[in-house]
């Protein structure tokens, strides 16, 4: 016992030597990080970083970066976010983006929408170009597909909402291309579309796939009883659901209704609309580590709203 206890002193005090301000930056990973950055961009011991291999437009005001990680990408499950760290005038902006690849393709891909009022999704549609390096988090997220995958499919999106959806749709076929899934997209225009050619693709690899787009300028607003009537047997399908707040808010309406709300997984990208509030009411959002307040309606990100917040 005592040569245990003598082991552990040792331990600890070696510790305590490791941790000493006068062996820092040896003992400081982000310090070593920013380092090894002079030698080679993508090097690091604890940051994950990835170089731009390519910018695609997929649409209008809609760019994809595909993205080469270093060694300390851990990999991904369909339908999970990153957080994407660039600077912007000296000021080192994050950003959360849901991977529009696949678990297993030779890239990461983020799909990515210009919003004038955001920050971020501007700087890398201006900034980004191939070569560039940029720091991501580690993949996070829950809405994923589960294990074992249910019987039937049902795959609800809107605008850029389709970018985790697509992500599952991609590990779909590779994983089970005769699985029972209706995909259905709402887009503003034609042009609009994302990923049609891709989509149109793994139709083709996928006989049991229906793929369903509705395009509000020629057929109007989708509302519950449209995807009723182009879903016929909805209730009985593991959904789910990606988009804008008032989309969300409207699905999850019908699906509590009907008695249906456990078959329904969402993404958001926007704070929840509560059940007091209907998306377009203004409400104050506080952060709490400033105290500082702002309004938002729900249309938009709340990072975005944050962002115009001066926060």
């Amino acid at each position: 016992m005592q040569a245990e206890a003598m082991h552990a002193s040792g331990i600890e005090a070696a510790s305590r030597v490791l941790r000493s301000p006068w062996l820092h930056p040896l003992n400081d990973v982000d310090a070593i990080d920013d380092l090894l950055a002079l030698v080679h961009p993508t090097w690091a011991l604890g940051r994950i970083k990835a170089r731009v291999m390519a910018i695609r437009d997929e649409a209008p005001g809609v760019r994809s970066f595909l993205l080469r990680p270093n060694g300390r990408w851990p990999g991904f499950a369909a339908g999970q976010h990153v957080v994407v760290s660039i600077e912007i005038r000296g000021v080192r902006h994050h950003r959360a983006f849901s991977l529009s690849s696949a678990p297993g393709d030779r890239f990461l891909r983020l799909t990515v929408k210009r919003n004038p009022a955001g920050r971020v999704s501007t700087a890398l549609h201006d900034q980004l170009a191939p070569g560039d390096v940029l720091a991501l988090s580690p993949p996070a997220g829950d809405f994923v597909l589960p294990a074992p995958l249910p019987e039937k499919l049902l795959m609800l999106s809107a605008g850029s909402g389709i970018t985790p959806l697509v992500s599952m749709l991609r590990d779909l076929r590779h994983r089970d291309p005769r699985h029972d899934v209706v995909f259905v997209h709402v887009c503003r225009t034609p042009a609009d579309a994302l990923f049609a050619a891709e989509l149109a693709a793994l139709a083709a690899a996928m006989p049991r796939l229906q793929l369903v787009r509705h395009v509000t300028t020629a057929q109007g607003r989708l509302d519950a009883d449209g995807i009723a009537a182009l879903v016929p047997d909805a209730r009985e399908r593991r959904t789910f659901l990606c988009g804008p707040p008032s989309f969300l808010a409207m699905v999850e309406a019908r699906w509590a209704a009907e008695g249906c709300a456990h078959r329904l997984a969402c993404e958001r990208f926007g704070e929840p609309v509560g059940r007091a509030k209907a998306v377009g009411t203004p409400v104050q959002i506080r952060a709490t580590r400033s105290g500082r307040s702002f309004p938002s309606t729900g249309e938009r990100p709340l990072l975005v709203e944050a962002e115009r917040a001066g926060l």
